[in-house]
């Protein structure tokens, strides 16, 4: 079978090579996966380029996030059955509880092979259903924006009906924790830098929007929009750049998730500490957060956004466009 595997790294998409695999067998407590559907995510980019704190391994298939049908299961399994629709958590290791940095060490797409295949062997403790309203193209998105989008918002103190979220830009994160948090009966505050993005923002729930181009103090524009109170929560999904105005658009006893610190900028300790806050880093999330996730997105009916859907030869253009971030919502490739 015909798999994208990564070759290179710091040599862009040149370094992904469409080669010959042979078809997986399971072991005793493992799934074959046909996969039918995939989705982009920024740790993709900088596994590629050779970024990633983790040290990915060279020849296996890329990808971390995909959604299909089981089509071979093991001898030892239990928790699926062949014909059933299911995606894949991020760390096929951690299940549940807290996360320890032994979990990180094996991750789909960098260190054991990835969902850029048209079958893929993963452990059967990894798998969740999903349900029959989600598409596979939708499903695909959910292991790790959308599961990243649950976590942050269901921290030591979770996000309650009533209470307020602050989200940056409309990447896959920012979009799913929109939607979740919309769900959940919170209000919804955005951020982000176009006034075409801001429309399509209040289309999909948010009830304020504010540029963050158009003023450095940002942050006072979303404490007037909570008559000076600021926000219960902050899904911060930019970068060191945006985080002291995130931490100063909080509410007293706030609590901040601090997702991505992409791009270089400076911590202020006065800002920081200035008001009894919580910050929090988000290391995606456990299978119990993805069955959570896909549990809500079911029950509530929640359409996750993708914003382009490439064919599985186009595979190095899904990668292209992925590295102008421009896109509002998720990247998915399709097919085999």
């Amino acid at each position: 079978m015909q798999s994208y595997v990564l070759d290179s790294f710091g040599s862009g998409t040149t370094g992904l090579l469409l080669a010959e695999r042979p078809e997986p067998t399971p072991k005793p407590n493992e799934v074959v996966l046909r996969v039918r559907a995939r989705s982009l995510n920024f740790r993709d980019l900088r596994i590629l380029e050779g970024l990633y704190p983790v040290h990915a391994n060279r020849g296996v298939a890329a990808l971390s996030d995909g959604a299909g049908e089981v089509m071979a299961v093991g001898s030892a399994v239990t928790r699926v059955s062949i014909g059933d629709r299911i995606v894949v958590a991020y760390f096929p290791r951690w299940v549940d509880g807290r996360f320890s940095l032994s979990m990180a060490g094996e991750q789909f797409g960098c260190t054991r092979d990835g969902m850029l295949a048209p079958l893929v062997a993963v452990p059967e403790a990894a798998a969740v259903r999903i349900p029959d309203n989600l598409s596979f193209e939708e499903a695909a998105t959910l292991p790790c924006a959308g599961v990243t989008a649950w976590a942050a918002l269901h921290g030591p103190r979770p996000l309650a009906a009533g209470e307020s979220v602050l989200t940056l830009g409309t990447g896959g994160v920012a979009l799913a924790t929109l939607k979740f948090a919309k769900a959940l009966g919170a209000t919804v505050i955005a951020a982000t830098s176009s006034a075409a993005k801001a429309e399509r923002l209040r289309a999909l729930g948010a009830d304020v929007v504010v540029d963050y181009r158009d003023r450095s103090d940002w942050s006072q524009a979303v404490r007037q929009a909570t008559g000076g109170r600021g926000v219960d929560h902050v899904v911060e999904t930019g970068a060191l750049g945006t985080l002291m105005q995130s931490v100063a658009a909080l509410a007293t006893e706030g609590e901040l998730a601090l997702v991505a610190a992409l791009d270089p900028g400076q911590i202020e300790a006065r800002t920081l500490f200035a008001n009894a806050t919580s910050l929090r880093r988000i290391y995606v999330g456990s299978r119990a957060h993805l069955e959570a996730a896909v549990q809500l997105v079911g029950s509530a009916g929640i359409r996750p956004v993708i914003d382009r859907v490439f064919g599985f030869s186009e595979a190095r253009d899904a990668y292209s466009y992925a590295e102008k971030r421009q896109q509002f919502g998720k990247i998915v490739i399709v097919g085999d």
